[in-house]
C-alpha cells in the first residue's frame, strides 16, 4: 500500500531513541564496579543513568561530585571499557530497523544529532552497519552549544537542505524536544528511552509522544483513517 510522507527529513537522537546502548554500559560499569569489590548494578539502574552520559552514570554509581579527584580518573577508566564494548550488545531499538527501511524506500533523508562525542558515535555506528545509513550525523564536536539548544538540530537541517517545518526531531530526553522546538520542527518523545523515575515525556510538549518504536512509522508516514495507531498528540 502506497504512503504519504508527513515529513521531509527525520532527526534522531541516538542513545535510548535509535539504539538501545544501555546493555553495553551496563557491562562496562559493572566491570568497574566489579574490579573495586562493590555491588553490581542492574539494567534497570543503567537505563536511569544512561541518558546522562559518562559523567551521570559516574557520579550516581560511585556518589562523586565531579570536582572529587577520584572523579576523572573513573570517568576515563569508564570511557575506555565502553571504547572496547560499545557495539557487543547494543542494537537497534525493535522497530527501527524497519523505520529506517521504509525511509530508505521513500528516500527520506535520516540523520542523528546526539551528544554522545563524535568518537563514540562513529565508532559504534561503523560497529552496527545500520542496512540504512545516516545522511548527516551532528555531535558536540561539530558545534559550539549542543542540546538542548537548537545549533545542532538546525545544521542538521541545513546538511539535509530541508527547512525545520518540514522535519522531525525523536528523542527520548527534554532537552531534545526542547532542542527540536527551539529549532521550529516537529518534535516526537521516545518514552521508551531512558528515564529517571522523576521524568514524566508527557509534560514535555512534543507534538507526539510514543511508548514504542514501532508507533513511529505511523507518525511519519501517513495510512487510511481506519489504520490506528496508539499514540498520544498533543495537537
Amino acid at each position: 500500500m502506497a504512503k504519504q510522507p508527513t515529513f521531509q527529513a527525520v532527526l534522531f537522537d541516538l542513545d535510548g531513541t535509535l539504539l538501545d546502548t544501555a546493555p553495553d554500559f551496563l557491562t562496562c560499569t559493572n566491570r568497574l564496579l566489579d574490579s573495586r569489590g562493590m555491588p553490581l548494578l542492574t539494567e534497570d539502574n543503567i537505563r536511569k543513568m544512561v541518558t546522562h552520559g559518562s559523567a551521570g552514570i559516574i557520579s550516581k554509581t560511585f556518589s562523586l561530585h565531579n570536582s572529587h579527584p577520584d572523579f576523572e580518573p573513573l570517568r576515563q577508566e569508564l570511557l575506555s571499557l565502553y571504547m572496547d564494548n560499545l557495539a557487543e550488545r547494543t542494537r537497534p531499538f525493535p522497530g527501527i530497523v524497519e523505520l529506517l527501511a521504509e525511509l530508505a524506500e521513500y528516500q527520506i533523508p535520516w540523520g542523528i544529532v546526539t551528544n554522545k562525542p563524535e568518537r563514540y558515535t562513529l565508532a559504534l555506528l561503523e560497529r552496527l552497519q545500520l542496512t540504512s545509513a545516516p545522511s548527516t550525523i551532528i555531535c558536540p564536536d561539530h558545534v559550539t552549544r549542543t542540546k538542548p539548544d537548537p545549533e545542532s538540530v538546525l545544521l542538521a537541517l541545513r546538511e539535509l537542505a530541508v527547512v525545520p517545518e518540514a522535519a522531525v526531531f525523536i528523542g527520548d530526553h527534554l532537552r531534545d524536544i526542547e532542542a527540536g522546538m527551539r529549532a521550529g520542527t516537529a518534535t516526537i518523545a521516545a518514552a521508551y528511552g531512558y528515564l529517571d523515575d522523576s521524568e514524566d515525556p508527557g509534560s514535555w510538549g512534543a507534538t507526539y509522544t510514543v511508548d514504542d518504536a514501532h508507533q513511529l512509522s505511523p507518525l511519519i508516514f501517513e495510512r487510511k483513517p481506519h489504520e490506528s495507531h496508539a499514540v498520544s498528540s498533543t495537537r
